[in-house]
């Protein structure tokens, strides 16, 4: 077979192959189902990836910790993870909320939330700001409102 030969069979294989590969995915995708089954579409993996440098992580970090600890009942370790991740006037302020409310300072609630999920909402004068969105078992939502100093990465402040 000479050169021109092998390389036109290659193309025609390879352009065939483009051409019946669009025509079944354009049919699926218009149609919503191949073949008269559901279309399935293949999720991305869930990842999580964050750095102990930014106090943007650490804020993710915590609740995510925290209200696993809570969640389980693990009161020892939700009081270390307080320790750690917040800072000491914090801590004392979050205290004297929960006394007055009867209720966790750190989620605002009585109850544990199914979901979670912190967004940033950027950074200035020397702290990172973050709307942490607790997801109920009735499916209504709370939102907080979060604060990180840059430099310590502890949380300095917690707000509904």
């Amino acid at each position: 077979m000479s050169k021109f030969s092998a390389r036109r069979t290659a193309s025609l294989t390879l352009a065939a192959t483009a051409v019946l590969t669009l025509a079944l995915v354009t049919t699926a995708s218009a149609n919503g189902s191949e073949g008269g089954t559901p279309a399935q579409v293949v999720a991305a993996a869930p990842a999580v990836s964050g750095s102990p440098e930014g106090a943007f992580t650490r804020i993710a970090d915590f609740y995510g910790s925290y209200i696993d600890a809570v969640y389980d009942g693990d009161g020892a370790t939700a009081d270390r993870l307080r320790a750690f991740y917040l800072s000491a006037p914090l801590q004392a302020e979050l205290r004297k909320w929960e006394e007055t409310h009867h209720a966790d300072g750190v989620l605002r609630a009585q109850n544990v939330p199914l979901q979670w999920k912190v967004t940033s909402t950027g950074s200035g004068t020397g702290r990172t700001g973050a709307t942490v969105t607790l997801t109920w078992g009735g499916g209504d939502t709370t939102k907080i409102f979060v604060q990180a100093d840059l430099a310590t990465r502890k949380i300095v402040s917690i707000r509904d």
